[in-house]
């Protein structure tokens, strides 16, 4: 309608007003004039009209569509903005305009329904309608970008070919010239007309047609691997996606999103415990004069990292409760969802604590992972040598097997079956998959865990940084009144606040307070004492997670390793002394592996006092941790074994004396603890007096023998106390004393005064 003015209305350039038509007048139909109707003062019936919406026009950006986008037949040229749409039961679609003088319409009929059927069930391999619904991986950004790269990898013959081949069969549909069409603007047709199966299995068969057998095999290969990434982000989701907090009483899942709070990974190792102390200026304890880069787990094995470390095995190194599973969680999130790690094709999380169901029979890795992922059995021999694939081994410490790096045969095919040991090793020596990437965690090792040959990536986890530890809380605690009072009352108990760089040791702190608010409601008062929050977090490492790793022990076999390793942390602590080398340890009579693998309570790093030397040291997770075993050990020898730690054991005056009174052991200790202006054993005495406590010696019950606290004991305690008190002139000695009131139970206010 060039012709037509621009003061002309749609009504007038729609039905023309007897102008000339042009040549195509075949696609119009023009009906008789016919009178027009009076239809009065009332108002357009429109009730039988089921349906009435604006054409949908072509979408802008096929990255904004989803798989549920109506991609049916729509005309190539005809799609006016002024188009309306009716449908009803009893007829077809028609596109009609209404001239706004006469309410003479004139209507452009498309052709037939019966002719647009036709044409398009002469589509190659669309005889019939597909089988079955799509796949719901099948979306339309994949399968725009699998077509595309399918067709962009033909010769130009061949590509030009398909395009001739659409022309001769869908004149209507792909009409522009072969030379002024680009693949984008085929496949963009492709999708328009015959949606994303028909597009797919369209594309499919024109390859066979031209003879691209193995273009056809390419396609169908970007499927098969769509499909099953799709089902195992469905299964990881569903594993990883949603976490339950340690609170035995919390037994709805959350998702993990609302949990998470970033941690502190840094690209050095061997940096030693957080040596961060509320009384005391502990000397470094590592050797480290790098402070190194801080990492994500964006950036682990991340294709950046990878260019500039050109290595593909990593090993995240952490202590005890420093949220290695969670960085493992959040890594696996980020790649199901896209959000890192998209340069590899597929992710395996294999935790070792689900390869103890293969010991003892031959496995090969294929099986391992097809059993975990049975959605993997689609995949052939050719993905897994052609995609680069992540394997996460989480949990290293959980693998009780030695680690025979010199005499293990070496396996060379990931098909390859072998006892579960032989696997691990060569595994760790970055065989199986060449063209891979492997992950593993592990708690600091006392062996060597990867071949002296082995060239990998060490990095190690520290846990929270202090923002961290507030984004943690905030979390937890949903309720931000609730959260800020946690929040205020940590920060006001410096040891709890240091100590909460490990998330395991926040999750237990949340737990005591979540039961505080459970019993005494919103308000209640929050308790400022220690002891019984490390006793919680003796029991959940030493005996919670020890069973992944090692037999269980009887109650005798625990205490005697607490002993043990309670005597050598006080030998330590009255020496002020805060690592240990390994050869000193070794003559302690400790197991290395127990303290430092199976409890966790230890931690080994390497330090270096000169260039050419290196020395395997050990230390305990934190400072306070060390003396907290001290503590304990100082209480169950007097309760035990009637010895008093602080006496001269030469003396052995307590073992002539019948019944001798704890409080002997409480008197020795302050005065003790009074002569240590460094307050080295400052924080060691307030575990001491918070030993005894009713709700502590419940808790110590799964490691000793139960015993009923003295009635008396906190009143005699209380008094020693508050008469050390007025005879300690310097004010630094006097708050330590108020603190081992506040681990007795006695209130801030009245312990300050």
């Amino acid at each position: 309608m060039e012709g037509s003015s621009d003061s002309s209305s749609i009504g007038e350039a729609v039905s023309g007003r007897g102008q000339h038509l042009p040549e195509e007048d075949d696609l119009f139909y023009i009906p008789e004039r016919r009178p027009p109707l009076d239809l009065g003062v009332a108002p357009m019936d429109i009730s039988q009209w089921l349906h009435v919406r604006q054409a949908l026009s072509p979408p802008l950006s096929y990255g904004a569509m989803t798989s549920d986008d109506d991609l049916g037949l729509m005309d190539e040229e005809d799609e006016s903005s002024t188009r309306m749409q009716l449908n009803r039961s009893d007829s077809f679609s028609s596109c009609c305009t209404f001239d706004s003088d006469d309410s003479e319409d004139r209507m452009r009929e498309m052709k037939s329904k019966e002719e647009d059927v036709a044409e398009m069930t002469t589509a190659p391999g669309l005889g019939s309608e597909p089988t079955g619904p799509a796949h719901p991986s099948l979306t339309v950004e994949f399968t725009l970008k699998a077509i595309c790269d399918t067709f962009g990898r033909l010769p130009s013959d061949d590509l030009k070919a398909v395009k001739m081949l659409l022309r001769k069969r869908y004149p209507r549909s792909f009409n522009t010239p072969p030379d002024h069409m680009d693949t984008l603007d085929l496949v963009d047709r492709l999708l328009q007309c015959f949606g994303l199966q028909g597009s797919l299995q369209t594309a499919e068969t024109l390859l066979a047609e031209i003879g691209q057998k193995k273009a056809e095999a390419y396609l169908q290969t970007l499927c098969i691997r769509n499909e099953v990434r799709h089902d195992l982000c469905e299964t990881l989701r569903r594993t990883y996606g949603e976490v339950c907090e340690d609170s035995p009483q919390q037994e709805q899942k959350r998702p993990f999103d609302d949990v998470f709070a970033d941690l502190h990974i840094t690209s050095t190792c061997d940096n030693g415990p957080n040596i961060e102390h509320e009384v005391m200026q502990i000397e470094k304890l590592d050797s480290n004069q790098d402070a190194g880069k801080r990492l994500s787990t964006k950036d682990i094995l991340s294709s950046e990292r990878m260019e500039q470390v050109h290595r593909r095995l990593a090993v995240l190194i952490g202590v005890a409760g420093s949220g290695k599973s969670m960085a493992v969680r959040r890594l696996i999130l980020d790649w199901v969802d896209r959000r890192a790690h998209q340069h590899v094709a597929f992710l395996f999380p294999v935790p070792f604590r689900e390869l103890k169901q293969f010991e003892g029979s031959e496995v090969s890795l294929l099986q391992i992972i097809q059993t975990l992922y049975p959605e993997t059995r689609k995949l052939r021999d050719k993905d897994y040598r052609d995609c680069k694939m992540m394997f996460v081994f989480d949990g290293l410490d959980e693998f009780s097997k030695e680690l025979d790096f010199q005499n293990t045969r070496l396996l060379s095919d990931y098909a390859d079956s072998a006892d579960l040991n032989v696997l691990v090793v060569n595994l760790l020596r970055e065989r199986l998959y060449y063209s891979s990437l492997f992950l593993v965690t592990s708690r600091p090792q006392v062996n060597a865990y990867v071949p002296w040959d082995t060239i990998y990536d060490e990095i190690e986890l520290r846990g929270f940084c202090t923002p961290e530890k507030d984004e943690y809380f905030r979390k937890r605690f949903r309720e931000p009144d609730q959260a800020a009072r946690v929040i205020a009352h940590i920060n006001s108990v410096r040891t709890l606040r240091i100590m909460c760089h490990l998330p395991l040791f926040c999750s237990l702190v949340a737990n005591e307070y979540e039961r505080v608010f459970r019993e005494g409601g919103v308000r209640a008062e929050l308790p400022r004492s220690l002891t019984c929050v490390y006793t919680e977090l003796l029991l959940t490492l030493a005996r919670h997670h020890r069973r992944f790793r090692a037999p269980e022990w009887s109650p005798d076999e625990q205490k005697g390793f607490l002993m043990k390793l309670g005597a050598l942390a006080f030998q330590m602590l009255e020496r002020g002394q805060f690592k240990i080398s390994k050869c000193d340890w070794k003559e302690a009579g400790l197991s290395d592996t127990e303290a430092v693998i199976n409890s966790g309570l230890c931690t080994q790093y390497i330090t270096k006092p000169f260039v050419l030397e290196h020395v395997k040291v050990l230390s305990f997770i934190h400072p306070t941790v060390q003396e907290y075993l001290a503590a304990l050990y100082a209480y169950l020898s007097f309760r035990d074994l009637k010895k008093n730690v602080f006496e001269n054991q030469g003396k052995h005056s307590l073992r002539r004396l019948p019944g001798p009174s704890v409080m002997e052991l409480y008197r020795c200790a302050v005065d003790r603890s009074l002569l240590c202006e460094d307050g080295r054993l400052d924080l060691f005495l307030r575990f001491l007096f918070g030993m005894a406590t009713a709700a502590n010696l419940e808790r110590l019950r799964p490691f000793c023998t139960p015993s009923v606290p003295s009635a008396s004991f906190v009143k005699d305690a209380t008094a020693l106390l508050r008469k050390k008190i007025g005879e300690t002139p310097a004010s630094g000695r006097r708050s330590n004393l108020q603190h081992c009131l506040e681990e007795l139970g006695v209130p801030a206010t009245q312990a300050a005064s």
